[in-house]
Parts: C-alpha cells; structure tokens; sequence
C-alpha cells in the first residue's frame, strides 16, 4: 500500500515535470510528450515518470534519449519545488497504454464493419418474404 506522503510526492512530481518538458526544455528531440503518470518509491529516491509520445516507435526512442538527458534539470526543478530530504533521481518510460487503446479500436472498428449481420435483422427479412 502506497502512502499518502508518497502519491502526493508522485503528483507534485508529474506536475512539475511536465510544466518544466512544456515550458522550459528546448531540446528539440523532446516534442509532443505528455507525462501520463509518475511511480515512486517508497523511500523517495527514484521515481518511474511514464511518457506518451505522439509518433512512430523511433520518434518515441529518441524522445526517451532527450528527456533522460535533461533527468538532472528536471531534478533540479523538483528539488525546488518539493521540499524533501532526497531529490528522486528520475528514469523515463514510454506508457504504451494510449497506442494500444488506439490499435484496440482500430481492430474493434474493423472486426464490427466486416462481422456478419445482427440476427434480428436476418430473421425480420425471413418474415418479410412470406
């Protein structure tokens, strides 16, 4: 069970970090990012940040490699913001989850148009005939 002290760290975390890629990083492999959420461990020390990145799996690769480049400005910004004994030394993720909602719907969409008829329909048409 996390706690309290730990999920509020977690968001102040997401929000400070996601301001800092918007506003104040100017490395232009970092584009299109969104921070979807943040893990943090029980002791402070390392925090998980989960990344979406608009674009191809290449995009989102070099993407990683400019946000984990600019790992010590961000924990700097953190530092200033959140008053702790230790900075989280920060590792990004990529957070697959919204492509794979995309592709699910995608594959939903097509197996919907393609299936075969309602059988309400194919049984109205049966009546219809007689």
């Amino acid at each position: 069970m996390t706690s309290r002290r730990v999920l509020k760290a977690a968001e102040a975390i997401r929000e400070v970090v996601s301001m800092a890629i918007l506003t104040e990083i100017r490395d232009p492999r970092v584009s299109d990012v969104t921070v979807t959420y943040v893990e943090v461990s029980a002791d402070m020390r390392q925090a998980k940040v989960h990344v979406s990145v608009m674009g191809d799996d290449a995009k989102g690769k070099l993407c990683l490699h400019g946000l984990q480049s600019s790992a010590g400005f961000l924990q700097s910004r953190i530092s200033q913001r959140i008053d702790t004994r230790y900075t989280p030394q920060l590792k990004f993720e990529l957070d697959m989850g919204v492509k794979n909602s995309i592709a699910m719907t995608k594959l939903l969409s097509e197996v919907l148009e393609d299936g075969p008829e309602p059988p309400g329909e194919d049984a109205q048409s049966d009546s219809d005939d007689q």
